[in-house]
């Protein structure tokens, strides 16, 4: 692989050489990333400043101003559509709504965390600044269009993932989650990144357009073979089977505010990066694979929930199926298929976060309490928490008014126009199945006794928030859906035109203009 790339670095370097400066455009359409790494940056200069029993609210403080002005920062971003510094960015509707829930994601995480941090008893400051840079990433991701780049910006979420999992370093799983984590991940990035040179050595370059136009005159094998290896690689960031093996384990192992992290923000923007390598390329070779990883994930991960007593655990092996569910989608039309898979992000990233953030005040000082038995009469020693848990458990299962329903009902929908019928009874049997375990949680939360004396602290003002905002986009997603479905198709039909139908929008300028 090393001599491989290394063969192909002086092409690749002759292609990214820059023939002139980057305009006052170019930053602008950079602008959340570098918000996000200033802010970063700021709380690792502060950390040292501050006494160390109260650091993790001011440096939550910081982080939480930092993920807000991104997300304002974003908004100014999209006046700016185009691409930027020699066409390795681009800002279109689709990369504005990724930035979006990404970063909206991490600033509810980031509220989740000030009470945790504080129970668990854990040093702050490079806690919230891995945070915001691992963003910065997910950011970039979304809206790279040179595959080098992406890799680049999948390696800043990544390495920051590997560390916040092993954050809780008294406890010994925690150590071997981020362990796990990072060997493993880095085996995938491995795969992908070779993909990225034999797929330069097919198409002559690893910019996603030329790409896009080299195949549309027929793809060599060599092209199938990159397509696979790519695949691997972000099927392990996305935990879609047969890749999802270090789910379970690193999900238990992991602080429970990052695990609502991990599971919707990197894997949003790996399943962005996903949605531009397969639709706007129209890689080859990608419709069985697509399929087999998607049957593959909606059932083990079902089949794995199933027999688990930890709730992060059954969580875990929730996600491996939701992957599945989303990936349906990519099996589907293009145009329908990627804005199922978008409004779906969004929902999962709702209902998930919530869900995670409910666990992470539940489970107490060490993460006690995380076994489904110590969730029993939850419903009557703590109605509110119980109701709101039981309303993100029911968006999983895909009951009517939550997000979780039109998720299920669009991606569905999407695959029977395209006539997949197998794989859409697949996802409908793989739901009932789900719905077993789902349930299982709220039988143990009002119909249980208590076996033990299991505390139930109030909820934080900063958790309620959290919480709040996750109930109430679930809840949006599930009675007013329009706004953001409509957006996305918007954005679908935009990613999915290609560069001939770009180059006559009025936003597609060049760079620097």
């Amino acid at each position: 692989m090393t001599a491989a790339f290394a063969h192909a670095f002086p092409a690749l370097l002759a292609q990214v050489v820059p023939t002139t400066l980057p305009q006052f455009a170019d930053y602008m359409r950079i602008l959340p990333e570098l918000v996000l790494s200033v802010f970063g940056m700021i709380v690792m200069i502060v950390d040292p400043l501050l006494d160390e029993e109260r650091s993790h609210k001011s440096l939550g403080v910081i982080a939480l101003i930092g993920a807000l002005a991104a997300l304002l920062s974003t908004a100014q971003m999209a006046r700016y559509p185009g691409t930027a510094f020699w066409s390795m960015v681009r800002v279109e509707g689709f990369s504005i709504f990724f930035h979006f829930l990404v970063i909206a994601i991490a600033a509810v995480v980031i509220l989740t965390s000030y009470e945790y941090m504080a129970v668990q008893r854990i040093r702050a400051g490079e806690y919230y600044a891995l945070i915001l840079l691992g963003t910065v990433g997910m950011c970039l991701m979304s809206s790279a269009i040179e595959l080098v780049l992406i890799f680049i910006a999948l390696e800043i979420s990544s390495i920051s993932s590997y560390v916040l999992a092993g954050f809780r370093r008294r406890e010994a799983s925690s150590s071997e989650a981020s362990l796990k984590y990072f060997l493993l991940g880095s085996f995938a990035t491995a795969f992908f990144l070779y993909g990225v040179a034999l797929m330069f050595g097919a198409t002559g370059s690893t910019n996603i357009d030329a790409i896009s136009q080299s195949l549309r005159s027929g793809a060599p094998v060599l092209a199938y073979v990159a397509m696979a290896l790519m695949f691997i690689g972000l099927g392990f960031k996305v935990a879609s089977a047969p890749f999802h093996i270090w789910t379970p384990d690193v999900y238990e192992g992991a602080p429970a505010p990052i695990v609502g992290l991990m599971s919707t923000g990197p894997k949003a923007a790996a399943f962005a990066v996903l949605l531009r390598v397969l639709f706007e390329v129209n890689a080859p070779g990608r419709f069985w694979l697509i399929w087999v990883s998607a049957a593959l994930s909606m059932t083990l991960g079902n089949l794995g929930a199933l027999v688990q007593d930890n709730v992060k655990r059954l969580l875990a092996y929730s996600s491996i199926a939701h992957a599945g569910y989303l990936l349906i989608a990519f099996a589907a039309r293009p145009e329908m298929g990627a804005s199922a898979a978008m409004f779906y992000s969004a929902a999962y990233a709702a209902m998930n976060v919530g869900a995670f953030a409910v666990i992470s005040h539940f489970a107490n000082v060490g993460e006690k309490y995380v076994t489904l038995e110590d969730y029993a009469g939850l419903g009557r020693r703590s109605p509110v928490l119980a109701a709101t848990l039981t309303f993100f458990l029911m968006s999983l299962i895909g009951i009517p008014i939550t997000g979780g329903f039109f998720a299920k009902f669009y991606v569905l929908s999407a695959a029977l126009q395209a006539n997949l019928v197998g794989l859409t009874i697949i996802g409908v049997l793989n739901s009932a199945v789900a719905a077993y375990y789902y349930l299982r949680i709220i039988v143990m939360m009002y119909m249980r006794e208590p076996r033990g004396e299991v505390p139930v602290t109030p909820v934080p003002a900063a958790a309620g928030v959290a919480i709040t905002v996750c109930v109430l986009m679930t809840l949006y997603l599930g009675v007013l859906p329009g706004g953001v479905l409509d957006y996305a198709d918007r954005s679908a039909r935009q990613l999915v035109s290609g560069s001939a139908v770009r180059a006559v929008l009025p936003n597609s300028l060049p760079s620097g203009q």
